[in-house]
């Protein structure tokens, strides 16, 4: 498994789509069977290094991400199967 303990979705404005994607990625989390990882949303403002262990936001923002440390860009933050993808790399399913 990844050494991830903290992972931050963000957006430009911390409100709705950082919140779908916190909760697609506990959903997929949990369907992987991974717990003991905090998993919040957040706006673009609080991706700092050291902020997170990885960083999920749409794939516009993912240069600002990869910055900070760690990120996966999601096209389509509604897509299931995207989120199990590119979380299964990292978490090794």
């Amino acid at each position: 498994m990844a050494d991830i303990n903290k992972i931050m979705c963000f957006c430009g404005c911390g409100l709705g789509t950082s919140l779908i994607m916190e909760m697609n990625t506990q959903t997929t989390l949990k369907e992987f069977g991974v717990d003991g990882v905090e998993v919040v949303h957040s706006t673009i403002d609080d991706v700092i290094p050291g902020a997170a262990d990885l960083f999920v936001c749409a794939n516009d923002m993912l240069h600002i991400a990869e910055k900070a440390g760690r990120a996966i860009g999601i096209k389509n933050m509604l897509d299931m199967e995207e989120y199990k993808e590119k979380l299964g790399e990292i978490f090794g399913r």
